[in-house]
């Protein structure tokens, strides 16, 4: 089966090229010069269009377990939701709860996932409950083909660990080449503001963002960065959305230690003031780190363009705000922590390129090659080059669409982004050659999806 995608301007990290692409089957055989083919089993001509590598969202969390419910999203309505946006490979999270294994989380979540996603996918792994026997596991692991690791400086009693367990993590991390991903805020600290809050009879949606102020993710994120260096190990800070945890980050890479960082679009996007919105509404925009204030998202764009983030991801984790989010009204360390998210990644991130905030070529970066070789995917996936699978979206970046509820994929009850007007829409996508989304129809089977085996962090070899 020959596909050729004809007329485009095909993107890369280095910008935009007139060419067109030959596919075969499920891979890239050819990259050449307009023209130079001409026939083929089916022809999408992409004139006037971007061709560009289908979107990597490295950070989802579907049918997440998360205070007495689940995520909304199952790896079916995820990865389709993810498929009309551009994106054709997610990295989930598995998730071992106290006392048992990592061995048993990962086979727990294969049986969530295989067979039911849309599209491409991978898993990390969350370290909850380090002891001798975890920590000989992440080489399992590693072998499995997991080989990113998160843990969390929040939420004690649950995920938490403390700074001699995360050191004891990043020792292994650095002895079998993985990767610690870190959730940089101070839970202790936040725990006794969340407490002093709910004494004080303060239990609106705002105070969650109040009672995690982000002096305490730069501080975390610091102290996450100095064990590292004692230890060797590289870090990568999970959705980052403070200007002093950025600061951070961005001293630590200048000194040459390996610190990498991403961000999501909510933080690029929408601030503490979503938060505070009257009747309860604040609630659909509670997430861990919280919505900042606006003038934070000046900072993140900068650290999008020098690179100090180096990944847009989107912490996809939604919760519906009737029945899910309701669950915290009146307490707000109630409300489940998670936004709806994976379909308007690339979307929101092409408004960054028509304002002028990063470039083409840094949104393809961003979104697609450098999670390909942060995850160890590269040049699988992340790139249009021969040997490549084919996940590829053809891209209209002159259409306009508004985002809303009523037309998105995803299975929650509302949008985070409702009514924002932007410029750019999926026309096509392409996962592993097969056409998913077009024109308006989605024609991917459940179980279209592959496992992802994943191999080390790239920039490191």
């Amino acid at each position: 089966m020959r596909t050729l995608i004809k007329g485009g301007t095909v993107l890369s990290p280095t910008g935009g090229t007139s060419a067109d692409v030959l596919i075969e089957d499920e891979r890239v055989v050819a990259v050449t010069a307009p023209g130079v083919f001409d026939n083929a089993d089916t022809v999408l001509d992409a004139t006037g269009k971007y061709v560009m590598p289908g979107g990597i969202d490295a950070h989802t969390h579907m049918e997440m377990p998360f205070g007495g419910t689940f995520s909304a999203d199952t790896f079916e309505t995820g990865t389709t939701a993810a498929a009309w946006g551009g994106t054709t490979t997610i990295i989930d999270f598995a998730v071992q709860a106290k006392g048992t294994s990592l061995v048993s989380t990962l086979d727990k979540w294969h049986e969530k996932a295989d067979g039911n996603c849309a599209i491409d996918y991978g898993f990390h792994m969350i370290v909850s409950d380090v002891n001798d026997s975890t920590l000989k596991e992440m080489g399992t692991c590693i072998d499995a083909g997991v080989s990113s690791f998160k843990m969390f400086m929040a939420y004690p009693g649950v995920f938490y660990s403390t700074d001699g367990e995360i050191l004891r993590a990043m020792q292994k991390a650095t002895e079998t080449g993985s990767t610690i991903m870190m959730h940089a805020e101070n839970g202790i600290a936040i725990d006794e503001l969340v407490a002093q809050s709910l004494a004080a009879g303060k239990g609106d949606p705002v105070q969650h963002g109040l009672t995690r102020p982000s002096i305490l993710e730069g501080e975390a994120t610091s102290r996450a960065i100095a064990l590292a260096k004692v230890t060797g190990s590289p870090l990568y800070i999970v959705h980052l959305s403070a200007a002093e945890a950025l600061s951070a980050v961005a001293e630590a890479r200048n000194e040459g230690q390996n610190v990498f960082a991403e961000t999501c679009p909510q933080y690029l996007y929408l601030s503490i003031e979503d938060l505070a919105k009257p009747d309860f509404e604040g609630a659909k925009y509670v997430a861990s780190p919280p919505l900042r204030e606006k003038k934070h998202q000046a900072d993140l764009w900068r650290g999008l363009r020098t690179n100090d983030l180096s990944v847009v991801s989107t912490d996809h984790c939604p919760f519906c705000f009737k029945d899910q989010k309701e669950l915290g009204r009146g307490d707000f360390s109630k409300i489940p922590n998670g936004m709806p998210g994976v379909e308007h990644r690339m979307d929101l991130l092409h408004q960054g390129v028509v304002a002028g905030e990063i470039s083409l070529g840094r949104w393809v970066e961003a979104c697609s090659t450098t999670p390909a070789r942060m995850f160890g995917l590269y040049p699988r996936k992340g790139v249009i080059a021969p040997g490549s699978d084919a996940d590829i979206v053809i891209y209209d970046p002159a259409a306009r669409q508004t985002l809303s509820a009523e037309t998105h994929h995803m299975a929650v009850d509302y949008s985070a982004y409702e009514g924002f007007e932007i410029t750019g829409k999926v026309e096509t996508v392409l996962s592993r050659g097969k056409v998913v989304v077009s024109s308006g129809t989605f024609s991917a089977g459940t179980g279209h999806g592959e496992f992802l085996p994943r191999e080390l962090c790239q920039y490191l070899n």
